[in-house]
This record gives structure tokens, sequence and C-alpha cells, in this order.
């Protein structure tokens, strides 16, 4: 064969090649046009300059504190319960403006508060001094207090703001590493059920392996709960691992009900199982399997509250952020861990998910095909 018949057969598999993926249509959107969409809204949303707002507790009697906010900022109506916010705004056109609203909350509530992520600084009077308290290892927590610190040290008029106090908060439910364990576990049983269920089989599928089965007597039933169960056993497995290491390393604990925790775990593996079978159930293109998983795994990571609280979130978001998987499921499991929930306190989550999870394993079973 000359070098000439070679270089031709070079080109012609080359343009082959080109036009199988372009004409398929679902491979130009996930492959090329959904990763330019993602980094435009990413992008706006994290380069863009924004106010942010910050949510402090007021443990009363607070007499230094309040004549500081009373003097530089507002007093509204906050959507945190029936508590009425003092409102302080802090400008700064390169960094942007901060905006921090003060409840007024007994000790325990503020506490549980800052356990659930709704603030992360309590502030109190002790002799004429502000005391600040929060988890010295939560890097919003240690922002708020410096930009907060700053603010109230330019207005106070009275006292010596050298010597406001510092309290840490490093017990047990108030730590950042509490509430950074359950939301890692929520996000495991998620990607792994997501990634490793559903992406599993539509590889399987676009590899024609699934095509084999269908001359076999095997119920799609069966296949797919075998897929669910082996997954949900896999699940089980990495989260014990994750919650002995946190224990041997951090000292975390489970103050809540073990059962309520396992029903918790059970049912997001359910909801998620469900909804990955649904996705999978027709799905032919690796590529387009995999827009599909990142368009619902990428907002609830970043929406959900894993790595930090969405009370941060706009409070108009928040009632639909609550409403997703991720967050049921990281909300639940947190109750447990920090809060002593039991099983009562998780009822209403592990009703939905696994309701969910019911809903689109039947719908995928529906539509579900073998090639």
């Amino acid at each position: 064969m000359n070098r000439n018949m070679r270089n031709h057969q070079l080109r012609q598999l080359l343009l082959a090649h080109f036009k199988e993926i372009i004409r398929e249509p679902g491979v130009i959107f996930w492959g090329i046009l959904f990763p330019i969409l993602m980094s435009l809204g990413l992008g706006i949303a994290f380069t863009k300059k924004q106010d942010t707002t910050r949510k402090i507790a007021i443990i009363p009697p607070s007499v230094v504190v309040d004549s500081l906010i009373r003097n530089y900022g507002s007093t509204n109506r906050a959507n945190m319960g029936d508590s009425v916010a003092h409102t302080l705004l802090i400008k700064n056109d390169k960094l942007g403006d901060a905006t921090f609203n003060f409840y007024r909350m007994k000790e325990e509530e503020a506490i549980t508060a800052l356990k659930q992520g709704k603030i992360n600084v309590i502030l109190s009077d002790r002799q004429g001094r502000i005391d600040f308290r929060f988890d010295p290892q939560n890097p919003d927590a240690q922002l708020s207090y410096l930009k907060l610190s700053a603010a109230l040290k330019q207005g106070k008029s009275t006292g010596d703001t050298s010597n406001d106090v510092i309290q840490p908060l490093t017990v047990k439910g108030t730590r950042y590493i509490d509430f950074l364990i359950p939301g890692l576990l929520a996000m495991g049983i998620m990607m792994s059920t997501m990634w490793g269920l559903s992406y599993g089989i539509i590889e399987k599928r676009s590899k024609k392996l699934l095509r084999r089965m269908v001359a076999t007597p095997m119920r799609k039933s069966y296949f797919l709960f075998s897929y669910l169960t082996v997954r949900m056993v896999m699940n089980f497995i990495e989260a014990v691992l994750l919650i002995v290491f946190a224990w041997l390393v951090f000292d975390i604990s489970i103050q809540g009900s073990i059962p309520a925790l396992l029903l918790v775990f059970i049912a997001g593996n359910i909801g998620f199982a469900g909804l990955a079978i649904f996705i999978s159930c027709r799905t032919a293109k690796t590529e387009i399997g995999n827009g599909l998983i990142n368009v619902i795994v990428m907002p609830m990571m970043l929406l959900s509250g894993i790595f930090f609280s969405y009370h941060n979130f706009p409070e108009r978001i928040i009632p639909i952020i609550r409403k997703l998987p991720l967050t049921m499921v990281a909300d639940g499991m947190r109750s447990i861990f920090i809060e002593e929930a039991g099983l009562l306190q998780v009822a209403v989550p592990v009703l939905f998910l696994t309701i969910g999870g019911f809903i689109f394993f039947s719908l995928g079973l529906r539509f579900f095909r073998w090639y």
C-alpha cells in the first residue's frame, strides 16, 4: 500500500469520526454548549461584586451592642421567626457592601441557630465589653468577626475596644467540621448513586452490553433492583468509613437517633437511585449521560449547603433550596449529628425522598430499554 493510499484512508477515518460526533445534537449540546453555559453562569455568580448579608445573634441584655448598632444602623422586621433585627451596612466599593442583620435570641436558641448555619457569630455584653463567640476554624465566621469588629470599634464611644473578648466555640456541634461531615455524607450518596448507577447503565448500553440481555429471561425490575442494592451497600460501607475516620480524627459523634440516621440514609439512596434510573432508562450516549448527570448534580452541590450554609443565599430562594433532594438528606443528617434529632424530626424528608424515589424508579422501569 503506497503512501498516498494510507493518507487517504486516514483522512476518511478522521472525517467519518468527526461527522459521527457532529450529527448527534445531544453530544454537541452537552459536550460543548453546556460547559460554556455553566462557566458563564458560575462566572457571573462568583466574579461579580455583590452585596453580602451576614446574620449575627445578640444575647440580651446587650446594652453596649444595642447602643452601637442603634447609632450606626437601622431596625427592621427580619425573616427569622418573629425576631426584630438591627441592620448594619458596611460600604466598600472594592470588596462589595456587607450587611449585618442582628437577631435577639436566647443563648440556647443562638447555639442551635449556629449549628444549623443560620448564624455564624454570637454577640453578648461582658462588663461593658463585647463578647464575640464563633468557631475559629470557620473562615466565614472569621471574616464576619473581622468586618464586624472593625465597624463596631469605629463607632464605639464608650469602653475600651481593645478589651473585647473572643470566645472560641469548639464544643461538639458548633465546629465547622461538625457542619461539614453530614454534608459530605449526603454528597457521597448523591455522587456515588448518580455516577455509579446512572452512568454505569448508560455506558453498558453505549457498548451494546445491555443488548445481549434481551434474549435472557431476566426481568428488567430484577436487573435494576440488583444495581440499586449493590450501590446502596457500597454507599453504606463508604459512609461508615467516613464516620469512623471523622470520629477518630475530629472526635465527631452522633448525638441523635442512629435508627433515624439509617432511615435518612436509606431514603436518600432510594431518592437518588430512582432519579438515576430515570435518567439512564433510555440514554445511549455517554456524552449525553454525562451532561444530564451534571445538570442535576452541579446545582445541588452549589445550593444545598454542603460546604457552607445555604442561609447565605437570598431569603426568597431558600424555600426552593430546602426542597432539593440533597438539601433534605444533608439537613436530616445534620439534625441527627448535631441537634439530637430523632425519628419524628426526620419523618417528612424521609417520606418525600422515599416516595420521590419510587415514582422515578417506576417511570424509569416503564420507559427502560436495553438498546
